[in-house]
């Protein structure tokens, strides 16, 4: 049940436009200052992961992980996705409640 209501919030924040996905622009939000929670998916490459990780660390941002690719670009409604940035604070906070 809640693996289903992480994903449904999910596409909410990306019909409010308030996500960004891919590497580069997820890594540009967390520079910029802009991203509030980042969801990463179990099976990205090890570069992705750590290059993900290790921004995200340098800028106190959470990370959590999913499943896999396709259920994040699923949740989206776009093909599979590796890495997607959330941009508001209530999505994020409410999105860390049900992935935790």
């Amino acid at each position: 049940m809640k693996n289903n209501q992480w994903m449904s919030l999910l596409g909410l924040a990306n019909r409010a436009r308030k996500i960004t996905s891919g590497e580069e622009l997820t890594v540009k939000e967390i520079r910029s200052g802009n991203a509030k929670l980042i969801l990463l998916s179990e099976d990205a490459s090890q570069n992705t992961a750590k290059k993900i990780m290790d921004k995200s660390n340098s800028y106190n941002v959470p990370v959590k992980m999913v499943p896999d690719r396709e259920m994040l670009g699923q949740s989206i409604g776009k093909e599979a996705r590796v890495v997607v940035a959330v941009l508001d604070n209530g999505f994020a906070k409410k999105l860390l409640t049900l992935l935790d």
